[in-house]
């Protein structure tokens, strides 16, 4: 055993075990016993208290393993006893700790763990991830999608009876949950995880939370989870200073913290941080069955001088800003999933232009499968706040994305950070009438579902909530008592469906043979147009007038043949006017925006059209 274990610690100890969380923590250890295991470097003595098999509380010595770092002990309890470690410091003091590897935690009630076992993993597939799939992911954060009249919070086993039809029957490929990992202040929306083996018990146990994910594969949609490897909370009994002093977080002094979040940074390149990281994204993955990651912050994991000043941040030893150990340890993660979960879907938050984030390790890239493009999102959510008399002037804020948008490979998202803090819900961005602002969001949706990229946007967008989200209540579901956000809804079901049984729409995101300019730059009616292509060579024009006026008899340049109207977004059944009655055209050989064919058509104001040639 003390071979094993001495093993085991090794491969912890030099950062590569990406299984740590069967070491440490709390294990069954033989007929109602459990072993428990904890890294504490800097501590004189390690202690394990709590309340076991119904009694009083105790407190146990824990013997130091041979790694001479580590501590385990082995006593009787069971299953939903709570516990905790107490650290006692070489400078003499008495510290109270949370379980860094627990499966549960005590949360609202104390800072306690809880002992729990984990839930049978998952039997994957050996899928590979392909590109050329379509990607519409609906983000939504469990503890605000929907709240009881109490405001109380829906269970895992009530999302699993709500939410899983509802992303089935809106036509969604993918969810993806804002942190699930146990965090305690609900403000921070589950980005200052204490628990990061652990999925929050506010709404349930970790078996439940699996039962969800299980549910969303048995309707086919794929489960993505936001996490957040950059940095954690200095709440005092969790990981900030563990034993005493600096051990998860960086102990220099200019990468320590991140002062513009409150936060501490891990210790990146250090074995133990690695490991610790690297298994808490495999745990995610094998044994909840996650789909994917989303990497939260990964800017600030890249760069030394991220959110600091000049003279605030040492260089590395090339003299440049880019953290080495950071970027070594993406990698590591990345090459350690692909190789695992093959299927696996790995995305950055990333909001600079960082190099080849989404290229091969072997090619010099990080390994990430896709990128937000947060350019593209500002851009057009910028454009699209403007008064359509004054869009003239920010023409290239719609068209500046396809500057860029085959050097990596990118979602598009209009996610919940656009949706807070003053900035509006997508349909109050929109300027101009009511009416005018659901047309607005109409068109905003239609020219991100034709653009090159895989699509993702926050709840409550499908329904034109007009309130920005609030994380303390649930979405507006009541307005769909409305009809004009019924509509929406209505609307966006439709082009969700649209997307998925249209080729081009989706099959080729990351190159030109995708894609192909008609009208790039018409900024006076400020109109677009362009051809979406599969593989096989099939075509989708796209047309569209962000103008507040009708473009009637609008000529552009076309292949020459016969078109038919198959999406409108004008169209009374989504809340539109019905304008356009004609649903096919035919080419004139009259030579426009270099072709020698063009189509002349009328296009209403604020629409999104696609158009399909039948001959």
């Amino acid at each position: 055993m003390v071979c094993e274990i001495s093993e085991d610690l090794k491969s912890f100890h030099e950062g590569i075990d990406c299984r740590a969380f069967e070491i440490f923590g709390c294990h069954k250890y033989g007929e109602n016993k459990y072993i428990f295991r904890v890294w504490a470097p800097h501590a004189e003595r390690v202690d394990l208290v709590g309340k076991f098999n119904g009694e009083r509380e105790v407190c146990l010595k824990m013997d130091r393993l041979p790694d001479g770092e580590s501590f385990e002990v082995v006593t009787s309890a069971q299953e939903g006893d709570v516990y905790a470690f107490l650290i006692s410091t070489y400078d003499g003091r008495k510290i109270y700790k949370a379980d860094p590897y627990a499966f549960y935690s005590d949360l609202p009630n104390s800072f306690y763990s809880k002992i729990c076992d984990l839930p049978t993993k998952t039997i994957r597939t050996n899928e590979i991830c392909e590109f050329d799939k379509p990607v519409n992911i609906y983000e939504v954060n469990l503890l605000s999608w929907k709240r009881h009249d109490d405001n109380s919070y829906y269970s895992y086993r009530e999302l699993e009876k709500t939410l899983v039809p509802y992303v089935k029957s809106m036509g969604y490929t993918h969810v993806e949950f804002m942190p699930v990992n146990e965090f305690p202040y609900d403000g921070s929306w589950g980005y200052q995880v204490t628990g990061y083996f652990s999925v929050t018990s506010r709404l349930g146990t970790p078996l439940q939370f699996k039962s969800l994910v299980d549910a969303f594969h048995s309707n086919g949609i794929k489960v993505i989870i936001d996490w957040v490897p950059a940095h954690f909370p200095k709440d005092d009994w969790g990981l900030y200073e563990f034993d005493g002093q600096p051990l998860y977080e960086c102990p220099l002094w200019d990468r320590m913290e991140h002062s513009g979040w409150g936060t501490r940074k891990f210790d990146f390149g250090r074995g133990e941080i690695d490991s610790f990281l690297l298994s808490a994204a495999v745990m995610l993955m094998d044994v909840y069955g996650a789909d994917g990651l989303r990497v939260d912050a990964v800017a600030s994991m890249l760069y030394l001088d991220y959110d600091r000043c000049g003279g605030d941040w040492t260089p590395n030893i090339y003299g440049d800003s880019r953290n080495l150990e950071a970027i070594e340890l993406l990698k590591k993660i990345n090459a350690t999933l692909k190789k695992l979960f093959p299927d696996a879907v790995i995305i950055a938050e990333e909001s600079t232009a960082f190099p080849k984030l989404t290229d091969k390790i072997e090619n010099g890239g990080l390994g990430f499968d896709y990128k937000w493009n947060m350019g593209w999102m500002n851009d057009v959510l910028f454009y699209c706040r403007q008064d359509p008399y004054f869009r003239n002037h920010h023409h290239n804020k719609l068209t500046f994305s396809l500057v860029y948008a085959f050097s990596e490979k990118f979602i598009l998202p209009l996610s919940h950070d656009e949706v807070v803090h003053v900035k509006g819900s997508v349909v109050n961005k929109m300027p101009g009438s009511y009416d005018d602002k659901f047309a607005g969001e109409r068109l905003l949706l239609g020219f991100m579902y034709a653009h090159p990229g895989k699509k993702l946007n926050f709840m409550g967008y499908e329904i034109a909530q007009f309130s920005e989200w609030n994380y303390c209540k649930g979405i507006d579901f009541f307005l769909t008592e409305y009809e004009k956000h019924r509509k929406m809804r209505a609307f966006v079901k439709a082009i969700n469906f649209f997307y998925l049984n249209n080729k081009p729409l989706y099959e080729i995101d990351d190159g030109w043979d995708g894609f192909e300019w008609l009208v790039v730059d018409d900024r006076t009616n400020n109109f677009l147009a362009f051809n979406r292509y599969s593989r096989n060579g099939d075509g989708i024009t796209a047309v569209m007038n962000f103008s507040g006026i009708d473009l009637h008899n609008y000529r552009f340049g076309i292949e020459e043949g016969k078109y038919t109207v198959i999406f409108n977004s004008d169209l009374k059944k989504f809340g539109g006017y019905g304008t356009l009655k004609k649903r096919i055209f035919k080419s004139e050989n009259l030579s426009s925006h270099g072709k020698e064919h063009s189509l002349c058509i009328v296009i209403p104001k604020l629409t999104c059209m696609f158009l399909k040639k039948i001959n």
